[in-house]
């Protein structure tokens, strides 16, 4: 079940790196696949090979996770080392999905829609 935030918010990320040490999926589909090879420098098929797995469900794939089940791609402290073309999945979260008890672990704040792109690139700068 999702938490929406409330109307005229979003949750404004912190990257403070806890989602992506939650065990669990990272779902890819061809597009995201492309990017991320065309942002590392190989191939589909190579990037398919080396840094993917098939889904228990056996419907698609997913990004291998670290012995400790956080993603692959997380190094520290807390940086993402694609980033630039990150998956929709984790792009979206937590306002397109989340699960109860996220805002536990999650350090985003709640911020004015209007403000959000703002409140980026300050995050960023």
């Amino acid at each position: 079940m999702d938490e929406k935030p409330p109307e005229g918010k979003k949750w404004l990320c912190q990257r403070c790196g806890n989602c992506c040490r939650w065990p669990g999926l990272v779902r890819v589909g061809d597009q995201e696949v492309d990017a991320i090879a065309d942002y590392l420098n190989m191939t589909s098929e190579q990037f398919i090979e080396k840094y993917t797995e098939v889904t228990p469900d056996r419907r698609g794939l997913t990004i291998i996770s670290k012995p400790d089940e956080s993603c692959l791609f997380l190094e520290e402290p807390n940086i993402c080392q694609i980033n630039d073309v990150k998956p929709i999945q984790c792009g979206g979260f937590p306002n397109t999905w989340n699960f109860p008890g996220w805002e536990k672990s999650c350090e985003a704040v709640l911020v004015p829609k209007e403000n959000f792109d703002s409140e980026v690139k300050k995050r960023d700068s």
